[in-house]
């Protein structure tokens, strides 16, 4: 069996507070394929959020700093959501793939992140490296790629399909903590030069992120080489 990598936003995790709803919903969906093995890597979400704005009140953190301080964040949400998949998921929350020597026999790793300078969806194309996955699936609260940011520009337009070179044009190339884009630009970066397709989707429709899962037609974005 082949590996779906998933990157699982942490906007969703913890928009607010911790979305328990969704992730009895999501743990139902992940556990209902007997014959795929997943990596689950979490986001930051609310938690880093509210860490992140309480450290520039109280004094002059570096971009590393905040960095850091989202990586615990998503760190403690990748704990939550290994333990609620219990026996299904390896025991630990695994912060790079060179940590395992060998797949585990579980059909569930739940993974985080190791270093400042770039988000999660970093550690998801690592992982896509590490199992030969040429797709990664990323789950946000946003449906689509949009040809500019939807809440600053009302002009903006959901794109169906594009190429990196032209996400990246979207997005950028450079990094900073809490970052709000699709798919982060050093991830990006990465993941043309591996020439891998990441399909961006709204994970709370938990019925289009199956589609997404088995290949099948989905609303969302596509993202390519």
């Amino acid at each position: 069996m082949s590996w779906t990598i998933i990157s699982l936003g942490g906007a969703i995790i913890v928009p607010d507070d911790i979305d328990v709803r969704f992730l009895r919903k999501f743990r139902a969906l992940i556990k209902s394929f007997k014959d795929r093995r997943f990596v689950i890597i979490c986001g930051g979400g609310g938690t880093n959020r509210r860490y992140n704005a309480a450290a520039l009140a109280l004094g002059r953190p570096t971009n590393d700093d905040l960095d850091w301080i989202g990586i615990r964040a998503l760190k403690l949400n990748a704990e939550l959501v290994r333990t609620m998949f219990g026996k299904a998921a390896y025991q630990k929350v695994v912060d790079h793939p060179n940590e395992l020597k060998r797949p585990p026999k579980e059909k569930i790793i739940v993974a985080a992140a190791f270093a400042p300078g770039r988000s999660s969806d970093y550690d998801a194309v690592l992982w896509a490296k590490r199992f030969r996955s040429k797709k990664i699936i990323n789950l946000s609260n946003v449906p689509h790629v949009y040809t500019a940011d939807p809440k600053k520009n009302k002009s903006a337009r959901p794109v169906k399909e594009m190429r990196w070179s032209d996400y990246r044009k979207i997005v950028g190339t450079k990094w900073l903590p809490r970052l709000s884009t699709p798919f982060d630009p050093i991830a990006s970066t990465l993941a043309a030069k591996l020439k891998l397709t990441v399909l961006v989707l709204d994970g709370r429709n938990l019925k289009n992120v199956r589609r997404a899962i088995l290949g099948r037609r989905f609303i969302g974005s596509i993202i390519h080489s």
